[in-house]
């Protein structure tokens, strides 16, 4: 919930200062563009507003992302490079402003871009940071998508219940960017939602969902999902269908599933449940 969230200092203006980040980038992060497809969805439901955007010439390599030319209905010719653009948004339930941050992995100067977005966020008020990642992992189509949330930031273990981070390995900049974020002051957490490695190509409509899902809980916001509930059930019976076509895949997806069904699922306890009702019951109240 939205309380739940660090709080900022004593006599801080709440408005601008007890502001959200909750940044997503496509690349090595993002498995099956979930998590990028999450925060678009934000941008796009809660109608934020661009506020900023960053010189991609300073970080990306435009021969592996190139700009793209297109014709306006006028006639126009137009030029659109890629970037990383921060957007502001006030949800109608959230007493707090959200600023979202979308953009591509840089191919250089991390340290540097990581600064750029940490000195506009604090700009904007921001105290508390939220990354949003998708993996591959040996997870069942067929189940609810597991979503981890991590901190290395000790008050936001304990206020909202989440382990520490215990990865070792390479890292990209999701991983950079919450450590800057933890390094330079700000509260800060990660949301990873594992996507299953054989059907890693996007979209993963059924993780973004599990993602827009937890943030609920960190939000006390309703998140219209628009039609992604109805995409993310094509996406599964689509997936059914390819499975059923290899007898090799569809006996590893049994596999799978029997494994998962055999330990304790994250979201059968009791805290899940709650969770998942608490989201039912503003939904139904949005709703009537």
């Amino acid at each position: 919930m939205t309380d739940d969230l660090p709080q900022p200092d004593p006599g801080v203006s709440d408005t601008v200062e007890d502001a959200i980040l909750i940044a997503a980038f496509e690349g090595w992060n993002d498995a099956g563009s979930a998590a990028s497809a999450a925060l678009v969805h934000l941008i796009e439901v809660w109608g934020a507003d661009l506020v900023d955007e960053l010189d991609p010439e300073d970080y990306l390599d435009f021969q592996e992302h190139r700009p793209v030319v297109k014709t306006m209905p006028d006639g126009r010719r137009e030029l659109t490079w890629p970037t990383t653009r921060i957007s502001v948004a006030e949800p109608p339930r959230t007493a707090r402003r959200v600023v979202l941050v979308h953009g591509i992995e840089p191919a250089m100067r991390w340290r540097s871009y990581c600064t750029e977005i940490l000195d506009i966020a604090e700009s904007l008020g921001v105290r508390t940071v939220i990354t949003l990642g998708a993996l591959l992992a040996d997870v069942p189509h067929t189940r609810p998508i597991p979503v981890t949330v991590t901190s290395d930031d000790p008050s936001v273990q304990h206020l909202l219940n989440v382990e520490a981070n215990t990865y070792e390995g390479p890292t990209g900049i999701v991983g950079v960017l919450h450590d800057a974020a933890q390094s330079a002051g700000f509260h800060s957490l990660a949301v990873w939602a594992a996507v299953p490695h054989y059907v890693a190509h996007p979209p993963s409509p059924k993780a973004t969902v599990a993602i827009l899902n937890r943030l609920e809980s960190f939000l006390g916001e309703t998140i219209n999902l628009g039609g992604l509930p109805e995409d993310s059930l094509a996406w599964q019976n689509g997936v059914d269908q390819l499975t059923s076509e290899d007898p090799e895949i569809a006996e590893y997806v049994q596999q799978l599933e029997e494994a998962k069904d055999t330990v304790e699922l994250p979201e059968a306890s009791g805290e899940a449940i709650a969770r998942e009702f608490e989201q039912y019951l503003r939904r139904r109240d949005k709703g009537s």
